[in-house]
């Protein structure tokens, strides 16, 4: 794996903010490889990567985390999930035409983001924000304003670097319980504003920080890799035949021969015939059995 795609922590020594800056190129590509998605809808999955990672970056939970877009236009869905390891998944739905250069308003009408972290330990939790704002960037702004009154500012670039496809972003945000003076957080926002594509995913990350940030003295922790894994697997698919109702598996395999599960994020195919049931069903047993 390339060392493209990662993400950096940062924090000013004078001011009470905090920053992370990813690049998630690589992952990116690959999400959307394998899907013929329209460009605008290719964008959008981009812009949900870069600020998906920015948000796992901000909570410190062990567990998956899901930013939803849902709405009646003619996307209907798309979907980032990952995870605290910074492994990440994305795809889209859509029910109708997506022209070339449509806007977020344009693609998902009248729409909302959901935001759900499940901890491996603990409650889940659930955030729900209108697409109010003209960009992703201004809608999890205000989502950020809304559940943690934290002001926070998202930079999100992305486009054709040197023939590829590229995307990164910066977060930055006012740390929990400080005094800090609006106009150090607005400064500190106005110089990132400054950030171009190109530099973003073409340059290393220290490159890009002194870049924006000469005249302040900034502290970056060690980077942690971002990348793309499905979590989806043959055991995964078992268990979830194994939590339906038998009668309804039977007719499904007596129709049709075997049951042929379909991961829509990857595009895998779990194919499960009669033996392979019976086999998931005697395995069931066999545990059940070691329970007692």
């Amino acid at each position: 794996m390339s060392v493209q795609d990662q993400m950096h922590r940062y924090l000013f020594e004078n001011h009470a903010v905090r920053g992370e800056l990813v690049n998630v190129s690589n992952t990116w590509r690959e999400i959307i490889s394998g899907h013929d998605y329209p460009q605008p809808v290719q964008q959008l999955l981009g812009e949900l990567l870069v600020a998906t990672s920015l948000l796992t970056a901000t909570l410190k939970f062990d567990g998956d985390i899901t930013v939803q877009l849902q709405g009646d236009g003619p996307l209907s869905l798309a979907v980032i999930n990952g995870n605290n390891h910074q492994e990440m998944r994305g795809v889209a739905r859509m029910q109708g035409e997506i022209a070339p250069g449509s806007t977020l308003k344009e693609m998902a009408g009248n729409g909302y983001l959901v935001i759900t972290i499940a901890p491996s330990q603990g409650e889940r939790y659930q955030g729900v924000v209108g697409l109010e704002g003209e960009t992703l960037a201004e809608c999890l702004e205000d989502y950020f304003m809304r559940s943690e009154q934290l002001p926070t500012r998202l930079f999100i670039r992305s486009g054709e670097h040197e023939g590829q496809l590229g995307a990164g972003g910066i977060l930055l945000q006012v740390l929990p319980a400080q005094d800090t003076q609006s106009d150090d957080f607005n400064h500190l926002a106005t110089l990132t504003e400054t950030i171009k594509t190109e530099e973003l995913i073409g340059l290393p990350a220290n490159e890009v920080l002194w870049r924006l940030y000469n005249q302040e003295e900034v502290t970056v922790y060690e980077p942690q890799a971002v990348n793309y894994k499905c979590s989806c697997s043959r055991e995964r698919c078992g268990e979830v035949l194994q939590s339906l109702p038998q009668s309804e598996v039977d007719e499904i395999i007596e129709e049709d021969g075997n049951i042929d599960m379909h991961c829509d994020y990857c595009g895998s195919h779990y194919v499960f015939d009669a033996v392979d049931i019976a086999a998931i069903r005697n395995q069931s047993v066999t545990n059940s059995d070691q329970l007692h």
